[in-house]
């Protein structure tokens, strides 16, 4: 028994792999073919003027569904220059303006922790609305930011 075994293994051996050597030789560039074709997408083509463009495109969309719906539709332009800018929503443009002591993020050399505190300000604001359609009471913002803040902390 034994001894068929190792004859099968030699076998294996001296034909099998032969035979997948030569195959995988003979492929050529199938394998940097993987994922090629007519339905790939390949996003290293794409130049930064395409998609300056297509930026544009959904700025321009989002301000026509804004006018649509009867609100101040947003300055492509300004939306474009803070969008390539890094900036975030409702930062000013004008970074040396003076802080007020009503903004609790003002003050924080983090910026990180004053975009995390806008954002959590938005959460709050978006359940005072909430809120007020279900005719419950109001949350005070500042003091939901800090709790939640703390929550989190």
């Amino acid at each position: 028994m034994a001894a068929e075994l190792s004859l099968v293994l030699i076998l294996l051996c001296v034909i099998v792999v032969p035979i997948a050597a030569i195959a995988f030789a003979r492929s050529g560039k199938g394998y940097e073919e993987i994922g090629k074709g007519r339905f790939a997408v390949d996003f290293d083509e794409s130049s930064e003027a395409e998609q300056h463009e297509e930026l544009r495109q959904l700025i321009e969309a989002k301000a026509y569904r804004q006018a649509r719906r009867g609100e101040t539709p947003v300055d492509v332009d300004s939306e474009m220059e803070r969008l390539l800018g890094g900036r975030l929503p409702g930062e000013d443009d004008d970074p040396a303006a003076p802080t007020t002591e009503a903004d609790p993020a003002a003050g924080t050399d983090d910026p990180e922790l004053a975009g995390i505190r806008e954002e959590i300000r938005q959460v709050v604001i978006a359940k005072n609305e909430r809120r007020e359609r279900q005719g419950e009471p109001l949350l005070d913002v500042e003091a939901e930011v800090e709790r939640m803040l703390a929550e989190f902390g």
